[in-house]
């Protein structure tokens, strides 16, 4: 089946960013470079191709960050920084250790109100961020979640930054956003929900994502680096 032709997208970083709020945004990200992003999409694409589309991946989600009013605006890097990061944006170096290390060093390194989200979900819009970041997002609220499609999540948020909420939640498990949630609920914190999204880890995910964004440079470059006819 032919792949309709993709609308045209932003191909580089949004120059704006959104006023100020009450919350720190972390991204928590991986510099895209070939062999060391987005394995699980080789095949049927090439290392290479992935690393675009693990770029594009960050582009969608810092442009949809970037519109929303933070206190400050973080990518919590592995690697090194590129042509990729938006004005507005501060870097952070990732700690070394497992993911529920270096996303509790994340926290640590945060004051105030902080909503982490990662790289994985470019159909995420400043809508589905808005009720994380808006004025108020905090009253009567100590934490807010976003469970992802595959038993991760996708977003945490915090009131009150507490690192060992993360360490020893078993992480890229069908089971970690459940047992990351009742860690939540554990602490007495009272919980909100965003809505679930798709992580983007197998092609499968690349091409359900981009159908649920058409609009953003991640359906794009999916649309370019995928032949008609299909691979």
């Amino acid at each position: 089946m032919t792949r309709p032709t993709a609308p045209a997208a932003p191909t580089g970083p949004s120059p704006l960013t959104g006023p100020t709020g009450p919350t720190t945004i972390l991204v928590i990200a991986k510099e895209p470079v070939p062999g060391r992003v987005k394995t699980r999409l080789t095949p049927p694409y090439t290392p290479d191709e992935a690393a675009q589309l693990a770029e594009a991946a960050l582009c969608d989600t810092l442009r949809a960050v970037g519109a929303m009013p933070a206190r400050r605006r973080v990518v919590v890097l592995d690697g090194r920084p590129g042509t990729w990061l938006s004005p507005g944006f501060d870097i952070r170096p990732q700690s070394t250790g497992g993911l529920d290390e270096r996303l509790a060093a994340a926290f640590a390194d945060s004051a105030g109100p902080t909503l982490l989200i990662g790289m994985d979900t470019p159909q995420v819009t400043p809508q589905l961020l808005a009720p994380a970041l808006d004025i108020g997002a905090w009253d009567d609220c100590d934490a807010w979640f976003g469970a992802a499609e595959d038993g991760g999540f996708w977003a945490l948020g915090l009131a009150a930054p507490e690192p060992g909420l993360l360490r020893g939640v078993p992480m890229s498990t069908e089971h970690t956003g459940a047992v990351q949630r009742a860690r939540l609920i554990a602490a007495g914190l009272r919980v909100r929900d965003l809505p679930p999204l798709r992580d983007v880890d197998t092609a499968k995910d690349a091409e359900r994502v981009a159908d649920a964004a058409p609009g953003g440079r991640f359906a794009a470059t999916l649309a370019r680096l995928r032949p008609a006819g299909g691979r």
